[in-house]
């Protein structure tokens, strides 16, 4: 069944037609049939008016209720949602209308809500940074194409942007994302204002919210105040919220392929670093690069940063020198052989600490069950742990072997070889 035309369209209908164009015209412009457009035009003569503009409102039925509701929103001086109304008025009153049908109620009876104006705020330089994720579904770092994130923080003032790679937008990445921009912006704004998001807010939203544990932690250690932009109010962070635009027009990484996460985002880093500084800052008049420059005396130095971890294990070192976390096994420096480690899963590593540092780290969640590190067998004697013992004749040629590209490799070199294996 075809739709009803909208008032709009049949006014077009009628302004068309005086304007001297045939049916035929009229129809293939306003997308309809020469049919509908002779039937419009044939109301129109006659001086029919369309019965929808007397039908009764549906919602009149609740119109005390309605009014009384309005009357509310004023006094608290809330402003008016109408699709609020509709769920009101199907929870206390049963009602089973449409939201377009209070929606038309609403129009008809009430004049529409004064235009909302915003304060534009600009922060002082060091005050404020604002933060935002931004997803990119297809994305080729060597793998295939597969969904990444995108962390954004934004010097209000110098509108100074930092951005960071990231696999996933769980708790950990979002304090490692955070250590990275940091490190990128080379201070610590007073505030962070950021989004609703859960990572940052256990419940709730905005001011009442309440803040995550462990980003309270976060914040507290680095030495910054978190800051939640009210429900619904994408303005109230528009730095973050304008870099997230920009990155859609100059970091969009579709169509190229890059050798890994490491090589996405130094490519990142130089656009970013290119656009700072040709770009104009508008509460300077200088360049981002240059206010940003400025304003890293107004930033809280850069403290020794908490490296996140959302699991953190104690792990017995074998005498193979291995040790197991997460359905794979590392490689540790032998002289930890005999004695347990902490293994602590970061965002994208892992690390082994024993004696209060980290010994050794490794890319995490890789698709290799066995990660080894030649040098954790090297070394010297200590008073409790003697070193593995050294490569054999046929080791050293499988290094040799190794390291030559195929190309290169002499046939002599191969017979080498089987000589030593005999």
């Amino acid at each position: 069944m075809a739709e009803r035309l909208r008032r709009e369209e049949i006014v077009t209908i009628a302004v068309l037609a005086e304007k001297g164009q045939n049916h035929c015209e009229i129809a293939r412009a306003v997308g309809v049939t020469e049919g509908t457009v002779r039937y419009h035009l044939r109301r129109k003569a006659e001086g029919a008016e369309d019965g929808r503009s007397k039908r009764a409102y549906k919602a009149e039925a609740l119109a005390g209720v309605i009014e009384h509701w309005y009357a509310d929103r004023e006094e608290r001086r809330r402003p008016v949602n109408v699709e609020e109304l509709w769920e009101h008025l199907a929870a206390e009153y049963g009602y089973g209308g449409s939201y377009r049908s209070v929606l038309r109620y609403v129009r008809a009876r009430y004049p529409r809500p004064k235009l909302r104006t915003y304060r534009r705020v600009e922060t002082p330089p060091g005050a404020q940074t604002q933060t935002d994720w931004a997803e990119y579904p297809q994305v080729d770092v060597g793998e295939g194409p597969q969904p990444l994130h995108l962390f954004w923080m934004t010097l209000s003032h110098s509108r100074r942007p930092a951005a960071v790679w990231s696999r996933r937008e769980d708790q950990v990445s979002w304090l490692a994302c955070h250590n990275q921009a940091y490190r990128r912006l080379e201070g610590v704004a007073a505030v962070n204002r950021i989004d609703n998001v859960k990572t940052a807010l256990s419940r709730g939203a905005g001011a009442w919210g309440t803040i995550h544990p462990t980003y309270r932690a976060y914040a507290q250690t680095v030495g910054f105040h978190i800051d939640a932009c009210g429900p619904r109010e994408p303005q109230a962070k528009g730095k973050a919220e304008a870099k997230v635009r920009l990155g859609r027009r100059r970091l969009d990484p579709a169509g190229r392929r890059f050798g890994g996460l490491e090589e996405l985002q130094a490519w990142t880093d130089e656009r970013i670093d290119r656009w700072t500084r040709t770009a104009v800052c508008p509460a300077t008049g200088g360049s981002v690069h240059e206010s940003w420059r400025r304003e890293l005396e107004r930033l809280r130095p850069l403290p020794i940063l908490p490296e996140p971890f959302d699991v953190a294990v104690t792990r017995w070192v074998d005498r193979d020198c291995l040790v197991a976390f997460e359905g794979r096994q590392y490689a540790v420096p032998f002289t930890l052989a005999g004695q347990s480690v902490e293994v602590r899963g970061c965002a994208g590593v892992v690390q082994i600490w024993a004696e209060g540092r980290v010994v050794k780290a490794y890319p995490r969640h890789t698709a290799e069950r066995l990660l080894m590190d030649p040098g954790c067998f090297e070394g010297e004697a200590t008073g409790r742990v003697l070193p593995p013992p050294p490569l054999g004749r046929m080791g050293k040629k499988l290094q040799e072997i190794y390291l030559l590209p195929v190309e290169a490799r002499p046939v002599d070199l191969y017979a080498a070889l089987a000589e030593v294996a005999r």
